[in-house]
């Protein structure tokens, strides 16, 4: 990630983080709305679930001038989550949800470099999941 992309997403997640939980649930609701079937990975408290998401945003969003300290965090994610049987399509859709959710969180703030960035960070995280995940199948 370039400086300027890191300096958009740790602004913008400022932005959003004093609203997590509603970030949470927007994130979550339209993840379901794009596929109903992955509700059934999540058993648990959803709000549980929404402070877990948002906990991990953070320590990726403070973490990026370590990114590859977080890329080994997010491989061994790969691997719990191929556990659940997340499968590397899923990725996109959780993409999809994650930026809709800024979008409706940031508004005007949602600029093209700002959703470049965030696509940055995202692709980053979720190659190196997906790697863990075949690690994991392997």
């Amino acid at each position: 990630m370039t400086l300027n992309e890191k300096n958009l997403v740790q602004g913008t997640f400022a932005q959003v983080a004093p609203i997590g939980e509603e970030t949470a649930e927007l994130f979550y609701g339209r993840l379901f709305e794009i596929d109903p079937e992955l509700r059934s990975m999540f058993r648990g408290d959803m709000k549980d679930q929404g402070r877990k998401l948002m906990q991990i945003l953070a320590v990726a969003v403070k973490s990026l001038d370590r990114l590859h300290e977080i890329l080994g965090v997010a491989r061994e994610m790969g691997h719990r989550h191929a556990g659940y049987g997340v499968r590397n399509e899923h990725y996109d859709t959780v993409a999809a949800a994650l930026l809709w959710t800024l979008e409706k969180a940031l508004g005007d703030g949602f600029t093209p470099d700002v959703k470049a960035a965030w696509v940055s960070l995202y692709t980053a995280l979720a190659t190196a999941m997906k790697s863990g995940a075949m690690e994991m199948a392997a």
